[in-house]
């Protein structure tokens, strides 16, 4: 952990932030950047990679960040967040992902894949909608996981995990944030069952935690594991702070070498992840006053993703000893060699695009369609309004879906 650092700066010193970093495996990170999960929609339709992907990841690691994400990555085609999501199982092109996993893992940087299951919020034109209970509310319906589900979930995350090992990624990341499945259990919104994985913190933890063990028994123990975990579900009724400190409390105890701390969800009437409700100054990162209570109720490294827009501010997290890692995701949409300018005092920050209109998913299409460009090489291009942005997203995932349907359902209409 680093201590407090009082010591003021000069512009061209940017102290522990550009440390080494060793986590609990043994692992050594070059510095305490991250490159977060994102759904960057890049996969081929049949849950593979493509040669854009790969570039992508080669960017970011030619960038300067310690470790970059993928995010999303399912163990099953039924339960994808997106047609455009990978899927890893004994039936995947392993060849495919040995790729991406080399690209990645270039320049003292290292790719890890996220583990993920979109329960409740599977896209229905491809997957099956199943949570920890049945809902039938305005904008979401699914059915109940049945006991015997459940019970094979922590299997099911383990052979992904290890797959992911086997093909070279430098770690793996257990997603229990931002609505997903594991998110859905620890949340008493989505999560009523009367038995032993709901009711009270305790019960609903225990499938993150069933989750955890069986993903580190996979891997070995020095093999990078960290778990995504929600602040807030910035809904009301969903997880709330006191919920997910106890379960940061829990978690201090189990074989993992990192917790990424985010919140929000996707689904429709969430407040936004900047809507913390925490007394901070606006264009403050996110959740970072969570943060520093979590801190003092763990021993594990603590990265903290989201809402950091300036050199500034990440290097105040760290400086201060609050989190260990800063988790960036649209600031290296905008300039995916960011930390190399940073370190080099070439940029305090990213200019970040400003619109006029918010259409309802305009902003996560215009960044998506913005990654397409970066992995394509096309840094001079603007993917235009968001307006153009979602209907150009919207257009691909249609594409893409026809395409999920002919590989694993044989069901294109």
């Amino acid at each position: 952990m680093i201590p407090s650092c009082d010591t003021a700066h000069d512009d061209n010193d940017v102290g522990p932030l550009f440390s080494p970093l060793t986590l609990p495996c043994g692992l050594v990170l070059k510095n305490r950047i991250a490159k977060a999960a994102m759904s960057d929609s890049l996969g081929d339709g049949t849950g593979h990679p493509t040669e854009a992907q790969g570039r992508l990841y080669e960017r970011w690691a030619q960038g300067g960040v310690a470790l970059s994400l993928i995010g999303e990555v399912q163990g099953r085609p039924d339960v994808a967040e997106k047609p455009g999501n990978l899927v890893l199982n004994d039936q995947s092109d392993l060849s495919a992902f040995e790729r991406l996993a080399q690209r990645g893992n270039q320049h003292g940087s290292g790719l890890w894949l996220q583990l993920g299951h979109a329960g409740a919020l599977a896209y229905p034109p491809t997957s099956v909608a199943r949570g920890p209970s049945a809902l039938d509310l305005p904008g979401l319906r699914c059915a109940a996981l049945s006991p015997d589900e459940i019970h094979a979930l922590p299997d099911q995350f383990a052979r992904t995990a290890a797959l992911a090992r086997a093909a070279g990624f430098a770690g793996v990341q257990v997603h229990a944030a931002h609505g997903f499945l594991l998110s859905q259990f620890l949340s008493p919104l989505f999560n009523r069952r009367n038995d032993a994985y709901g009711g009270s913190i305790t019960g609903r933890r225990r499938l993150l935690l069933e989750v955890i063990q069986a993903v580190r028994d996979a891997v070995g123990s020095a093999f990078p594991v960290a778990v995504k975990l929600n602040a807030s579900d910035q809904l009301e009724g969903g997880l709330d702070q006191e919920d997910a400190l106890e379960v940061v409390k829990s978690l201090d105890s189990q074989p993992i070498d990192l917790i990424d701390i985010s919140g929000g969800t996707y689904f429709p009437g969430a407040r936004s992840a900047s809507d913390t409700g925490e007394d901070t100054a606006a264009g403050a990162p996110y959740f970072l006053a969570f943060a520093r209570r979590a801190r003092r109720h763990t021993t594990l490294p603590l990265m903290l993703t989201g809402g950091f827009k300036t050199l500034s501010q990440a290097r105040s997290a760290v400086d201060e000893g609050s989190v260990d890692i800063v988790g960036l995701a649209r600031a290296l949409v905008i300039d995916p060699t960011l930390p190399h300018h940073w370190q080099q005092g070439q940029s305090a920050g990213p200019t970040f695009p400003r619109f006029d209109t918010l259409p309802e998913g305009g902003i996560t299409a215009w960044y998506t369609m913005r990654l397409t460009q970066l992995a394509e090489d096309r840094d001079d291009e603007s993917p235009g309004s968001l307006e153009q942005a979602l209907a150009d997203y919207e257009a691909r995932d249609q594409t893409r879906t026809l395409a999920w349907r002919r590989h694993f359902c044989s069901t294109p209409e």
